[in-house]
This record gives C-alpha cells, structure tokens and sequence, in this order.
C-alpha cells in the first residue's frame, strides 16, 4: 500500500525549534539544535540511538525544559511549564517505551489527561468514557475491549491502546516514537492510512523510526541529528537508504550489513544442545517440536500472536507445560522455573528490556552481574572489587558505551541497554541462549554491533534460539527458520530455502 505523499510544503509551519541545546549532569546532549515542522507534513526524525532524538521530543512535549533555546508554536515564543500543559495544548506524543497504566482499564488509560464525561450527579460516566474509548480504538482497526485491564495485553496491544490515546486530543503536533514496533503489518497499514488522514487535517507529524521502507513509505521530509547536533534536513524524495545511514553513523551501508556465511554444516547428526518434544502449554504453544545444535542460530517467525514469545517463556520456565519434553545435551530435564532453566545452561533475553528485564535504577555493573551475585561472596559480604573487573571485561567484549559501570542503566541507549542484559546471561556462561526481539528499538548501527555478538557467539558453540519480527534479521542471521502460526509450527526451513515470500506463506496459516 503507498500512502499519498504531500511533497509541496506547506507555508504555515506548526511549531519551531530554535538553538535548542540540553545537558545532563554535565554532558551535553543536545547542542544548538534548530527543526521547522509545518502542518500537513510527516517530518522523519533520525539518528543512532543517543543522538538526542527522544530529548529534543521530550522537550518539544514539556517532559523536559531547554538550558537555551525556545520554541514557537503557533507563532509565538512558548515555554512549556509540565507534559499537561503542552498536551492541553495540542501537542500529542506516542512514546517509544510504553506509558500506561497496567492496573486500570483500557478506556480509563485512552481517555487519561482528558476531562471524563460526567452524569447528572457528577460523577464519571463509565458508560460514555468506555464508549468513547471503544470509537477511538476502532478507529485505528482495533477491536479490544475498553473494560479490560491494561495488565491483560500483550505488548502489540498495548501500542495500539497508546495510539488511541494519542489521538484522543485534536493534536495539532502529533509525535510518534517508533510506533510500529510490535504492530503486525495489517496494523501498520492501518496507522499509516491515520497518519495520511491526518496530514489532510493539517497535523505535523514526528515520524521516529529505524525502519527505513516506512521512512521512504510515509516521510515527505526527514531530520538527521548524530551526537547530539543537527547535521542536516532533507525532503524524502531527495535522498536514499544508503545515505541516510551514511550520514546517521559515518559509514557506507555496504559495511554495516554483511550477511555471515553459514558455518553449521557439521552439526548433522550431532545431539543437539537444546530438544523441545511435542510441548503444550494449553495457551498459546501447541505440540512443538524443535532442536538447536551447537553453534546453531535458529530462528522463529511469525505473525504478532503466533506463540513465539509464549514457547521461549515455557522453555525457560516462566509458564506452566502441561505436556511435552524439554532435553538438553539430549537429557530430559523437569523445568519448572527461571532457576530450574539457568541451573541447566539456559538464558533468556526478553521481549521487552525494560519491562521485563533491567533494573532501570540500578548500576550497569549492577545489572550485569545480578544472575550470579551470589557467587562473588566474600564471607558475608559481596566482593564488590571483583564484581568490578568483571563488570569491565564485559564492557570491553560487548563494546558497551557507557560513561561508568557506576552509571543508572536508565541513562544508557536502547542498544547499550540490550548489550548489558546480554552480559548479564553470558555470566551464567550459558550453553542455550534464548532471543526475544534481541535488537527492537536500536538503531541501525547498535543492531550491527548486536547482529556480530550473536553471530559470535554462536560460533564459540552456544545454541542460539532467536525470535524476530524483522524478516531480513531473520535472514541474515539465521541457519534455520522456524515458521509459527496459531501456536503450531508450520515450517522448518535451511537457510538457502528461506525466502521472505515463503516464510510470510506458512506464517499466515498456508500449508503445502
């Protein structure tokens, strides 16, 4: 589906930013910064994760305040005294990392910063404030129930629910932060028809995303910042991929994406490290059966809702099976929980990092080293010096961009933040490593870098089992594919027989 392009700009421009610059404990993150977005247009913004895009965002949404510049919206000078304010004033934002509220319903969290409609004795109108949600909600496709909890959902839908609150303000600035993460491509189309229909309305839009056929699919202009500063703007139509990583990261897309060569042809008739038999979870996983070899890289697709997400936490003991087997070093092993799966080699990297797997608050030392504290006691006490050198070694292997091991894991980038939890499971010194959407919401360059530790480790022998909604991850990394649909799985493909037409056939439910 092509989504019409405006490509003629608009004279009015919605809002403007002018010199801004911003710092933190003394680093600089934004320097000097200046970006025009006018009405009716889709403004792509990019850069590498830690350029500043989400700071500038945040400061355009009253979140933050600006050391230096200002912002004029409306054509006049404005300065945003808290995130309400500016929202009242119809500046909307769907961020990256999920803002809602878990144990309140879906329509209580559409509606949150809104007035709720009232009764005759003023009190809240659940009824009204349920329906409005529900207009909302199938306004975007989505037909999930206002009264539900939030808690309920699954990450895919719990975007949508964040989409529908976005737009339930006449936003004349609309911001969205990687918005299609965890949407199926059903849903993407959708929002993109939205999004075009806001355009017509005269909303400048914010498009952040990695995704580089949705930049070239929705964008008419884009913004590039790196480090922190501006280095250029540039409608859509004249520039190409290959540029625009180019200029995000400083170096030629040919060196960033290198397929590696497969390098499993002699684990035929091995025993493999990790043997799944017919497992059932009675939920979402249905008879599966799989193994993963030494060295191996096999990857699982499938569509949103597949049960890749629920076979990965049977294995490593977070949900209950209710029949099958789990062998490894063809051995059956009784896993019942996290500590049963780590105890025989097992690691798991989740869906979702911060949810699900970091300590925001904590150090990146801290977080590192969380799966074996225990084994750096010193009498009663942890030996925090040897934690230390550790904690380096990992910081150096993994590449880890951090200021110190002492620094909050919270002020790291997404793939920085990604390369700590995968350090984190190196330490158990794992022999099956489980991949949930290993590289959603990196950048380019961090997905690289994520792509060669993988690879590199599968080498040294780990059995590597990874789950991607990125086809092209899938591709590139990949020995075998896995292809899931309904809880079932429904191909088993080499790696020279898996095409994106093919492994889209069997993820939809096709059977030859």
């Amino acid at each position: 589906m092509n989504v019409h392009r405006n490509i003629s700009f608009v004279s009015s421009i919605a809002l403007s930013m002018r010199a801004i610059s911003k710092s933190f404990s003394g680093v600089t993150v934004l320097k000097n910064i200046n970006i025009d977005l006018h009405k009716g247009e889709v403004h792509a913004l990019m850069g590498e994760n830690g350029a500043g895009k989400s700071t500038l965002m945040k400061i355009m949404a009253g979140i933050y305040r600006p050391d230096k510049g200002e912002i004029i919206y409306r054509g006049k000078p404005t300065a945003w005294h808290n995130a309400m304010e500016a929202r009242e004033k119809g500046i909307s934002v769907i961020h990256q990392e999920l803002n809602l509220s878990p144990n309140i319903s879906i329509g209580e969290n559409v509606l949150m910063g809104s007035k709720f409609p009232k009764n005759r004795l003023g009190m809240v109108d659940w009824n009204k404030v349920h329906e409005r949600a529900h207009l909302l909600l199938q306004s975007i496709g989505s037909e999930l129930d206002p009264r539900k909890n939030v808690s309920t959902l699954s990450v895919a839908q719990q975007q949508m629910v964040e989409i529908a609150r976005a737009l339930s303000i006449e936003a004349e600035v609309l911001v969205m932060d990687e918005p299609t993460a965890s949407l199926t491509n059903k849903e993407i189309d959708k929002l993109f028809i939205i999004i075009n229909e806001l355009k017509q309305k005269g909303v400048a839009i914010v498009y952040i995303s990695h995704r580089m056929d949705e930049i070239f699919r929705i964008s008419d202009r884009c913004t590039i910042l790196r480090d922190g500063e501006w280095i250029t703007s540039v409608p859509i139509t004249e520039t190409s991929p290959e540029h625009l990583v180019k200029t995000m990261v400083g170096r030629e897309l040919s060196d960033l994406f290198q397929k590696p060569q497969s390098h499993t042809n002699w684990i035929q008739n091995k025993t493999p490290v990790l043997e799944i038999r017919s497992l059932t979870d009675n939920k979402r996983v249905k008879d599966i059966s799989l193994e993963v070899h030494a060295g191996e890289i096999v990857g699982i697709s499938g569509l949103v809702g597949a049960g890749r997400t629920e076979l990965v936490r049977a294995i490593f003991g977070l949900s209950d099976i209710s029949s099958g087997e789990i062998l490894i070093n063809g051995q059956s092993v009784n896993i019942s929980s996290p500590e049963d799966a780590m105890r025989y080699g097992i690691a798991h990297v989740p869906e979702s990092r911060k949810e699900q797997g970091l300590f925001l608050h904590m150090s990146v030392k801290e977080n590192m080293m969380m799966a074996v504290m225990p084994n750096y006691r010193k009498s009663s006490l942890l030996d925090w010096s040897r934690i230390s050198k550790e904690a380096d070694v990992y910081i150096h292997e993994l590449g880890i961009k951090t200021a110190s091991k002492e620094q909050k894991v919270l002020r790291l980038s997404g793939g920085n933040q990604q390369k700590v939890l995968l350090s984190r499971w190196l330490s158990i010194s794992p022999k099956v490593l489980l991949l949930d959407e290993p590289t959603r919401g990196v950048d380019i360059g961090a997905k690289t870098e994520i792509h060669r530790i993988i690879y590199k480790l599968a080498k040294t022998g780990l059995a590597v089992l990874m789950i991607s909604s990125e086809l092209p991850e899938i591709m590139a990394l990949s020995d075998r594919v896995l292809v899931m649909h309904e809880g079932k799985l429904r191909a088993n493909l080499q790696r020279e027989e898996a095409t994106q037409e093919k492994i889209m056939y069997y993820a939809t439910g096709e059977i030859q």
